[in-house]
């Protein structure tokens, strides 16, 4: 599984495959729901902002995507005005 480490208390965060959250911290593990409620397991606390992000959906980034690699368009083009000269 891919995850993030906690920058803080350095515990690893994955998801399960399930749509669970799994927390490793050292030796301890638990598993949490994407809002950060426990479900089971010793460790009984996690981070919820940590739990959404890596449980959230994977959204292409607006910059990366095929249509944003297109030139867009001057901002006198959009609103249809005639450039003065033409």
């Amino acid at each position: 599984m891919r995850g993030v480490i906690h920058p803080f208390t350095q515990a690893l965060y994955e998801q399960d495959g399930s749509g669970n959250i799994c927390v490793t911290d050292g030796d301890r593990s638990g598993i949490f729901a994407i809002n950060g409620r426990w479900i089971s397991g010793e460790l009984l606390e996690a981070d919820p902002h940590l739990c959404g992000w890596v449980g959230g959906p994977i959204i292409a980034n607006h910059r990366l995507a095929a249509s944003a690699t297109t030139q867009a368009p001057r901002p006198d083009e959009q609103l249809g005005v005639e450039r003065i000269g033409q």
